[in-house]
């Protein structure tokens, strides 16, 4: 009797356990989804990633979901120490991001389409070369991972958080398997875009191109009005 009781508290146990596990992972990508945003991001990205061949593509959208993972999972390990050590704040990161992501939406822009498309026929590698160096900042953060994200993670972290350790660490893992899975959403919306847009034509492409670009730099203004309002309201 003893052990058939034993044995069903035990099961009873880990069920709650796991579902409470599956639970967190579904809470933690559904509320990471509305700041990464992968679908949109990937449109918004799309003329600074429309220049390279297939392959390159691919290997930049691994780097950029990559580096987003790294992002997500050292927010969620030490991102609030390192703010507090430095004594950076939300809104700093969000108006120095907008500023860089205005700059960026201008470019493209005031860009001429025919010398781009000169530059790639002649120089393709040396535009390869130049996005890498964007790769981490900005695409990566705060294009992709931003401070919308980063208040999102350090939120879950502390909604996870627990005083018992094994209970800590099963809610930390589930939180990086919901970054995990939003990560691969991201390469996948990234990487694949071009069969989206290769249905709306020559045409369709350079208009969404435009907008792309002008929702690039409305971003980068609503970044860095949030964070300056913020820092307005102390």
């Amino acid at each position: 009797m003893a052990v058939n009781y034993f044995k069903t508290h035990y099961m009873i146990t880990g069920m709650e356990t796991a579902s409470s596990f599956l639970h967190l992972v579904f809470v933690g990508f559904v509320a990471l989804f509305p700041p990464v945003n992968p679908v949109g991001t990937a449109l918004i990205l799309g003329p600074y990633l429309n220049r390279l061949n297939s392959q390159e593509r691919k290997t930049a959208s691994a780097k950029i979901a990559l580096y987003s993972f790294l992002i997500c999972a050292g927010t969620l390990l030490i991102g609030s120490w390192i703010f507090k050590l430095f004594g950076i704040s939300l809104p700093v990161v969000q108006v120095a991001g907008g500023i860089l992501i205005c700059q960026m939406g201008f470019q493209l822009l005031s860009a001429d389409n025919q010398t781009n498309t000169s530059k790639e026929s002649s120089a393709p590698e040396t535009h390869h070369e130049n996005i890498e160096d964007s790769l981490f900042y900005p695409m990566a953060f705060p294009m992709t991972t931003g401070a919308g994200t980063i208040s999102v993670l350090l939120t879950l972290s502390a909604h996870g958080h627990d005083n018992n350790f094994s209970q800590h660490l099963i809610n930390l893992s589930a939180l990086f398997l919901a970054v995990l899975f939003m990560c691969l959403m991201v390469y996948i919306c990234y990487a694949f875009t071009p069969a989206l847009l290769g249905r709306l034509g020559a045409r369709g492409e350079l208009i969404i191109n435009r907008l792309s670009a002008f929702l690039v730099f409305c971003v980068g203004i609503q970044i860095a009005s949030v964070g300056l309002t913020s820092l307005i309201k102390g």
